[in-house]
């Protein structure tokens, strides 16, 4: 199962409940658009969207530094990354992993994966995240930031993530980017029992979610759902997502 968000930009579109302003990660700046939260399956080959729930503002707050009302949602996407989670377990989904990224590894996430669903998951970490090496360590307090470790090269290390009550498996991925700058991708797993190879090919999975807005005409997406909330995306965009990951699976 993965679990992703994906902003559709409409810098020319009104303000509403579902078009606003929200943080873009990938851009490091705020974008006007509509903003959501999809949930993927995929197994042997098979990639199935299988959730999508539509960010809506329904609230209004007022901003004490603009002085100005702002509208905000009643949940946040993490509270719908878990819904999405929990409504794949009531449909009695088969899986055993769920794959985020850093926006939604959150202790809170993470107990709750493992806790209630009882799977597990992978997903990235913030550098600044603060791990413990070992559970003595964490009972007395020691953290350190995980930027600040020495991991070896595909080497795997147990920890504890500070607020997660389990260990974790944690790995230091080092890349080389297009403009041959180096990436460094700090990856942890609940399943500890993975090795490197494991853990860095089982996340890639999630980088099939990532072209999603792209493919499958977003834009054409917001002007065709019925409900004025956003709340039921039609069939007609639910036929297309299982359309394209058919077409991805067919040339794989």
């Amino acid at each position: 199962m993965i679990i992703d968000d994906a902003i559709e930009e409409k810098p020319d579109t009104d303000e509403n409940e579902i078009v606003g302003w929200h943080y873009d990660h990938a851009k490091e700046r705020t974008v006007k658009g509509s903003n959501f939260v999809t949930s993927l399956y995929a197994s042997q080959g098979v990639s199935l969207p299988v959730g999508f729930q539509l960010m809506a503002k329904t609230e209004t707050d007022l901003d004490q530094k603009m002085q100005q009302e702002k509208r905000r949602s009643p949940v946040s996407k993490n509270e719908i990354a878990r819904q999405l989670i929990t409504q794949a377990v009531k449909n009695q989904m088969l899986f055993r992993y769920v794959l985020f990224d850093a926006w939604f590894s959150s202790a809170e996430n993470m107990r709750f994966i493992k806790q209630a669903p009882r799977r597990d998951f992978s997903s990235p970490l913030k550098t600044n995240r603060k791990v413990a090496l070992s559970l003595a360590d964490k009972l007395q307090g020691h953290f350190h930031r995980v930027e600040t470790l020495e991991l070896a090269e595909k080497a795997t290390r147990e920890v504890y993530l500070e607020g997660v009550w389990f260990p974790l498996l944690l790995v230091k991925q080092v890349c080389t980017n297009e403009d041959g700058s180096i990436g460094i991708l700090y990856l942890v797993a609940s399943d500890t029992t993975l090795s490197f190879d494991d853990l860095t090919t089982r996340y890639q999975r999630r980088m099939a979610s990532r072209v999603l807005p792209q493919v499958v005409n977003t834009e054409r997406l917001f002007t065709e759902i019925s409900d004025p909330q956003g709340n039921h995306p039609n069939q007609s965009f639910l036929c297309r997502l299982v359309r394209f990951y058919q077409l991805g699976d067919a040339q794989s």
